[in-house]
């Protein structure tokens, strides 16, 4: 697959034409070469980066992160550790966001469970959120 166009490659990758345009501002993917009806002509290489850029973003790394993956990968006989450090330190992010998350499930869940029913008027969840939400104040 050479010469793709930004269409074919957004289809073969999932991602956005949009968002293709934005990497290629970012720096993540180098400009392409362009047609002679100065059509964006993607190559197999970049077919390959996007797919990174993808599978990484959707594993949830920054940009830059991804980029410094990337400019590592280009060093082929460099020792990976930094890398290793990336991923490692990006782990450990998700680790605290699933931490945070089990501690707002928690607490959401004890609110949920001590509503009664009844009207709004004496709704517990509204009364552990405030009662600024109740008194209907707008201020």
């Amino acid at each position: 697959m050479a010469d793709l166009t930004i269409g074919r490659l957004a289809a073969a990758t999932g991602v956005k034409v949009e968002t293709i345009r934005y990497y290629e501002r970012a720096g993540l993917i180098a400009p392409p070469a362009r047609t002679g009806g100065n059509y964006r002509s993607y190559s197999t290489g970049d077919l390959d980066r996007l797919r990174f850029i993808r599978k990484t973003r959707d594993l949830g790394f920054t940009l830059e992160e991804i980029r410094a993956m990337l400019d590592l990968a280009r060093q082929r006989d460099r020792s990976c550790d930094t890398i290793d450090a990336i991923a490692s330190k990006h782990l450990a992010d998700v680790d605290r966001k699933i931490a945070d998350l089990r501690g707002l499930r928690r607490e959401l869940s004890a609110i949920i469970s001590n509503c009664a029913g009844g009207t709004v008027g004496d709704c517990r969840i509204l009364e552990a959120f405030g009662d600024d939400a109740k008194s209907g104040d707008t201020k």
